[in-house]
C-alpha cells in the first residue's frame, strides 16, 4: 500500500509545495500589467487549484485539466512563465492519473 508523507503541520508535502506554487503565480498574474484575453480563466482556475490544494489531496485529472487551462490562457505571458512552471513541478508531483 502507497504511504502519504507529512509534514510536521499534518499536511500532504506535495499539497504545501502545490498551494506555496499557486500562491506565487497568483500574486505575480495579479501584479502583471498587461491584460490579456483569458486573465480571467488563469484566475479562476487558480482559485480552484487553491481550493482543491485547501481541502486535501486534490484529484490528479482534475489538477492536470486546470494546469492545461492556466497554460492555455497565460502561456504566451513570459513574464509569468517560470511561477507557471512551479505550479506544472507541483502538480506532477501528484503523479499521473490513472489509466481507464
Amino acid at each position: 500500500m502507497g504511504q502519504t508523507l507529512v509534514t510536521s503541520s499534518g499536511e500532504d508535502p506535495r499539497v504545501t509545495e502545490l498551494r506555496t506554487a499557486v500562491s506565487r503565480l497568483r500574486r505575480e498574474l495579479a501584479g502583471h500589467p498587461r491584460e490579456f484575453p483569458d486573465r480571467g480563466i488563469a484566475e479562476d482556475e487558480l482559485a480552484a487549484l487553491d481550493a482543491m490544494a485547501m481541502s486535501g489531496v486534490p484529484e490528479i485529472p482534475r489538477l492536470r485539466r486546470s494546469l492545461l487551462l492556466i497554460a492555455g490562457a497565460i502561456g504566451s505571458v513570459s513574464a509569468l512563465a517560470s511561477a507557471l512552471r512551479d505550479v506544472r513541478v507541483a502538480v506532477d508531483l501528484f503523479g499521473e492519473p490513472p489509466r481507464r
